[in-house]
């Protein structure tokens, strides 16, 4: 049976991929920097590799595994870019990851499935940003083959490292697979997706009533079980796949899920649209914004056909879960 190494062990989604492999008796070990200030399952076998960068020694932490899950990453960077960021998603994201595939591939390790992120080809799935007339946007959806066009730091540096992974492939025979995830939501989510439900919650009435948009997510028990399939599955093998749930959300449907599951009513009113990017560029808040009335559709087709994977657990059960818990 393949032994299995999850990077990022102690984050949200590493977390929660290390607990359901150890509940299916699948033979795992979690790496993460520090178990300083995280309390793992005593029954679960956990590495520490300090920080991720070219000089981590990943030796100790790859004895005997089949199979790498890395998860570990810089994710987007809060409040104001700083002039260092730029180094540290490199450091991060593309000399870490590099760092650790050539030590795998060293160490034996056949699977390497890397986590990286939707905006490696856009933003936003439409046109609505680049086309003067909002009447006259052309929507449509991502798909496994578009070409790249990253646009900040993080997708920037999550594009080089899939990138170098693929050359590292090439030259040493380690099988890599990659996915794409838009937002990933469940319980204990942090970030944006917190800070909307803690809005909601407080009732305070918001103004995206006229948002029409679409955009894809994915619940953690897909996402999770998305990857375990691609850990054994022989279709995975130098593929990249698209991860969602297969069901596109307004910003209102969110909305209006969420508070359903808190048993409380959305309250939303209308203000055009233009206004709600006025205030946003007043505030400094234009991305933010964007990403509220901005379509991100994702087609899933590839993964499910090539993968004969189908999302498992529906959009209102898992922003149920998200809110409430299991």
């Amino acid at each position: 049976m393949k032994k299995i190494l999850i990077t990022g062990s102690s984050g949200f989604i590493g977390q929660s991929l290390v607990e359901s492999l150890f509940k299916l008796n699948k033979p795992v070990r979690g790496a993460l920097r520090s178990t300083k200030s995280f309390s793992p399952n005593s029954q679960i076998e956990y590495v520490s590799i300090g920080d991720i960068s070219l000089k981590t020694n990943w030796e100790n932490a790859l004895v005997g595994i089949d199979c790498v899950i890395h998860c570990a990453g810089e994710t987007h960077r809060i409040n104001k870019i700083r002039t260092d960021d730029l180094k540290i998603y490199q450091s991060v994201n593309v000399d870490g990851t590099k760092q650790l595939a050539e030590q795998a591939a060293k160490a034996g390790v056949k699977r390497l499935i890397f986590l990286s992120s939707i905006k490696v080809i856009g933003e936003n799935s439409d046109n609505r940003y680049n086309n003067i007339s909002l009447n006259n946007q052309k929507k449509y959806s991502f798909t496994f083959n578009n070409v790249p066009n990253p646009e900040n730091y993080h997708s920037v540096s999550k594009f080089e490292a899939e990138k170098i992974l693929w050359e590292i492939s090439v030259t040493t025979g380690l099988e890599v697979v990659v996915v794409r995830l838009p937002l990933v939501y469940g319980y204990g989510v942090k970030g944006n997706l917190m800070r909307l439900m803690k809005l909601i919650n407080s009732g305070i009435p918001l103004p995206f009533s006229l948002i029409d948009n679409k955009r894809s997510f994915i619940g953690i028990d897909n996402l999770v079980d998305l990857l375990i399939c691609c850990i054994d599955h022989p279709k995975a093998k130098g593929k990249t796949f698209l991860a969602s749930d297969g069901k596109d959300l307004s910003t209102p449907e969110l909305i209006k899920l969420i508070a359903s599951s808190m048993g409380r009513k959305a309250r939303l009113f209308p203000l055009p649209l233009f206004m709600l990017k006025f205030l946003g560029s007043i505030f400094g808040k234009q991305k933010e914004i964007n990403r509220l009335i901005g379509s991100l559709n994702v087609n899933i087709d590839y993964t499910k056909e090539t993968l004969n994977w189908t999302p498992s657990v529906n959009v209102k059960e898992g922003i149920r879960r998200m809110v409430q818990g299991k």
